[in-house]
């Protein structure tokens, strides 16, 4: 393999990679918007349960915030490596 295929490879790859990580990062926000979404009706439905639909919005959150930063990591270790 030449030196100009192996170049064009990596540069592909790198591009990927960002995409991959832009893409995880987006889809996140998503979920996160969804998850509130969903919380904030089911306590306009039942607001007596508004403490325990929050607490379980609040560490859903944070799961999506884990597996995208993952995602991201993973895309952007595409990028460097």
């Amino acid at each position: 393999m030449s030196l100009l295929n192996t170049v064009m490879l990596a540069a592909e790859s790198a591009g990927l990679g960002a995409i991959g990580a832009g893409i995880a990062a987006l889809a996140a926000g998503v979920g996160i918007g969804q998850i509130g979404k969903g919380a904030v009706e089911s306590i306009a439905r039942q607001p007596e349960a508004a403490g325990d639909i929050r607490s379980n919005m609040i560490l859903t959150a944070a799961f999506v915030e884990g597996v995208a930063l993952f995602g991201v990591i993973a895309g952007l270790l595409a990028v460097v490596l």
